[in-house]
């Protein structure tokens, strides 16, 4: 006989099955079948679960709105033209429940009108330029403007454009001058700064909470020496040699998150305005805070100046030195977190031509593994 657990009741009912059996629905409570002289199959029926979906379950969360917005923006002052590129994620939570529940979309504000106020406040916003205050702005405007719009997520990757350096003749000492040009940009690099704002409007429209994460993603770093990796666990699953000279190389994904903050409410009637909040007579901070300073531009150089001094242990180690010192660093900053994906540069064997190409100081031609890599992530938290 085969068990068989009947999942259509309100507790779960083991029931003997004979494969050479076929077994009628019972009117009955019990009922026994013969098979042979020496056996009997006897079935049990039990209470059902209602076949209404509605009594089972309740929507304990809901949250939607507009992903991969993507924006270029040109500032133009005079000759000198400033651009940005974004990719703007926008999400909304408030008084929405009834748009799953009871299929009404009177609740809704539609995907492609978050779409639309982006676009709009790309072109109005002065804070364009700064990807923090855009979504901040971005976020405040959408929370006071519907009243029932509690939440704003918003969430932007910004693209590297470099000015292209030009010749400007020759100078004084007779050297080459080299500038920045106004208005020709290229793309050096594909790593990407990266925002997450979260404006909350549950306690009111008059008190509106900010909380900003900022980083990178996608920086993509190697170094051919001052990496090893020693002592780790060794069973009968192991097949990785230690090394005490390797290639370490990373894809840095970084985020940094911020006190969070209070906003002032738009006092206008479209809810357009948006003050960067005041950091306080006695700060020596500038106006918006900890989170509109140089912490970005500190934090990458962290990141590379930690990841190329380091005589590196293991990946774990040199992430928690990169994590400590923007704490250190940044006043402010009450949370790092890091995700440092391998990238594996395995070298060659060459023994069958009788070249060492093994040994930690003679490897020297490496072939790039994408798959399967090692994970390394962590979060260090200030005291």
């Amino acid at each position: 006989m085969l068990p068989i657990w009947n999942a259509n009741s309100s507790r779960l009912t083991l029931t003997l099955f004979h494969p050479l059996l076929s077994l009628a629905p019972s009117s009955s409570n019990s009922k026994t079948f013969p098979t042979s002289p020496n056996v009997t199959t006897t079935t049990t029926t039990t209470t059902t679960m209602s076949s209404d979906p509605t009594t089972l379950s309740y929507l304990s969360h809901a949250r939607y709105g507009k992903d991969k917005i993507r924006l270029l923006r040109v500032v133009r002052k005079g000759a000198w033209h400033h651009v940005v590129e974004y990719n703007v994620q926008v999400l909304l939570e408030g008084s929405i429940s009834t748009s799953y529940t009871q299929a009404d979309n009177s609740v809704v504000v539609a995907t492609d009108s978050m779409k639309n106020i982006t676009y709009y406040l790309a072109k109005v916003s002065p804070h364009v330029l700064i990807p923090e205050r855009f979504a901040l702005h971005l976020g405040t405007h959408l929370v006071s403007k519907y009243a029932h719009i509690d939440k704003a997520y918003v969430e932007i990757e910004q693209l590297r454009w470099s000015r292209i350096p030009v010749s400007d003749g020759d100078g004084k000492d007779g050297k080459e001058q080299v500038k920045e040009h106004p208005h020709s940009f290229w793309r050096d690099g594909e790593e990407k700064r990266v925002v997450e704002v979260e404006v909350d409007a549950s306690k009111g429209k008059d008190t509106l909470i900010a909380k900003v994460t900022s980083g990178l993603k996608d920086l993509l770093i190697l170094k051919s020496t001052g990496s090893a990796f020693t002592n780790f666990i060794r069973d009968e699953y192991t097949t990785l040699v230690e090394v005490d000279d390797r290639i370490f190389s990373t894809s840095v994904d970084l985020s940094y998150t911020f006190n969070s903050f209070s906003i002032s409410p738009p006092t206008d009637e479209k809810k357009l305005e948006f003050a960067i909040p005041e950091s306080g007579p006695d700060s020596e901070l500038p106006i918006g805070g900890v989170w509109d300073t140089e912490v970005p531009k500190r934090a990458r150089e962290v990141t590379l100046e930690t990841f190329a001094k380091d005589d590196s242990a293991s990946v774990q180690a040199t992430l928690y030195k990169m994590a400590q010192k923007i704490i250190a660093d940044n006043a402010g900053v009450q949370e790092v977190s890091y995700s440092l994906p391998n990238k594996h540069y395995v070298p060659v064997d060459m023994k069958y031509i009788g070249v060492d190409n093994m040994t930690p100081k003679e490897a020297e031609v490496f072939i790039p593994l994408a798959a399967p890599s090692g994970l390394i992530s962590a979060t260090v938290r200030r005291k």
